[in-house]
């Protein structure tokens, strides 16, 4: 691709950028200015103070490294099956059943809605 067409498509996602940015305060100014001095007797705001909330916001509650987040659950997750791979993998397959028989009776769904365990079926009915 030519220079050109590089500075255009950069150009278009800028300017996508900034409405997207706008449209994103203006939707929270008017929501804030609606709710907020009905509802809390609290100040009306204006947009740049809007764009400043949002960016506090973002920097208190979301952070600015989501994908280091996820990854790092990534590696955990990865982690955890491996281990568990291997703990299964030491039991007899007779051992194995067992443990997944427990498990579905134990941790599948609601608390409500989960199957009681062999035993308990049975220390139930007596």
């Amino acid at each position: 691709m030519n220079r050109s067409s590089w500075l255009l498509r950069g150009l278009k996602f800028a300017l996508l950028a900034v409405l997207f940015v706008a449209a994103i305060g203006f939707i929270t100014m008017s929501l804030w200015n609606w709710l907020v001095p009905d509802l809390f007797r609290g100040p009306e705001i204006s947009f740049p103070q809007t764009l400043g909330l949002l960016l506090l916001s973002r920097i208190l509650f979301g952070g600015f490294h989501k994908g280091a987040r996820a990854e790092a659950w990534s590696r955990r997750r990865k982690m955890m099956r491996e281990k568990m791979e291997s703990r299964m993998a030491s039991l007899s397959p007779e051992e194995q059943e067992k443990f997944r028989q427990k498990m579905r009776a134990t941790c599948s769904g609601p608390a409500w809605m989960r199957r009681a365990a062999p035993d308990e079926a049975q220390k139930v009915s007596l």
